[in-house]
């Protein structure tokens, strides 16, 4: 299958190629994208998994994917991990429980944490809060987390006014669907969360696997999980055709954030969210690693996209 690659949003830094060596898929079709120049943030890579038997005139749900490489190709990923995509796709084909749906990666950067911070849960801390934020500091070496600023606002109005136009004049998507960002850990949970929270008619259903609210787990003094959780307070849309989906587990990383979610849980009931439109589930035995959301990842989607 042609996939057209040009487009009013996306100019490309030269001529837009297909890797030799992508990924098998479960079904369907793969193609990637390499080095797709935007208006608002860095050139980077595109994957776009396609429904086995698809065609233009049927409608399909989006699976937007940040850290696409973790979703399909192990051998592009520092620790050699992934998802098992094809294996997850497999079992949600065969149940044919879930509306079919077209995946989109997108790969991250070295400079993920700024990408992926997002940038209003701090835009309007007090002098103090601001200066520990943007001060936050990592491992031994002290590495700064934000060095400046949070680059979350270009990242979020990169998938909103570019990638996403770009998708829907592409591929056969739904106008008004269920559009799902998934992250794969921790620091890649908040952009989904934040980009729906700031884009509800755009992005109407999230999945948050282990997200990282604390930003930092060393610091002495750390005001980011109450500007987060406050963000929360001020930001989430009317529960109305959303679904928002999070979790946790109870190993390594994951036990530092329970506290967080189950504060996000008591915003949401207030907000009028439901089991219908809202999940925020504990996985038991669960550490925060790619073979293991693999299975968090098909609970979500069945929830998202249940039919």
């Amino acid at each position: 299958m042609k996939i057209r690659i040009l487009s009013a949003f996306f100019l490309l830094a030269g001529i837009c190629c297909y890797s030799q060596n992508l990924p098998e898929v479960a079904s369907g079709t793969f193609s990637r994208f390499e080095n797709l120049r935007s208006n608002t943030i860095s050139s980077g890579h595109i994957d776009a998994s396609l429904a086995d038997g698809y065609y233009k005139n049927k409608k399909y749900a989006v699976l937007y994917l940040y850290d696409a490489p973790m979703f399909f190709d192990s051998t592009t990923t520092s620790d050699r991990k992934e998802w098992r995509m094809n294996k997850n796709e497999r079992r949600l084909i065969r149940e044919n429980k879930t509306k079919d749906r077209i995946k989109v990666g997108i790969w991250n950067t070295e400079s993920r944490h700024i990408n992926y911070f997002f940038l209003k849960a701090i835009s309007n801390p007090s002098p103090d809060e601001k200066a520990e934020v943007h001060y936050l500091t990592i491992g031994p070496k002290k590495i700064r987390l934000l060095k400046n600023r949070p680059l979350s606002s270009r990242n979020r109005k990169s998938l909103v006014n570019e990638l996403n136009p770009y998708s829907d004049s592409t591929f056969s998507n739904f106008n008004i669907a269920t559009r799902t960002i998934v992250a794969d850990t921790s620091r890649g949970g908040l952009i989904p969360m934040y980009s729906t929270y700031e884009n509800p008619r755009v992005l109407v259903g999230t999945t948050n696997l282990s997200t990282h609210p604390p930003g930092t787990l060393n610091a002495e003094y750390n005001p980011v999980p109450e500007l987060f959780l406050k963000h929360s307070r001020d930001n989430v849309a009317k529960p109305k055709n959303r679904k928002l989906f999070f979790d946790y587990g109870t190993e390594t990383l994951d036990p530092n954030y329970k506290p967080t979610q189950q504060q996000v849980d008591k915003i949401m009931k207030l907000k009028g969210y439901t089991p219908i439109n809202w999940i925020n589930k504990e996985f038991p035995g669960a550490a925060p690693i790619e073979t293991v959301w693999n299975t968090r990842f098909y609970v979500s989607v069945k929830f998202l996209l249940g039919k």
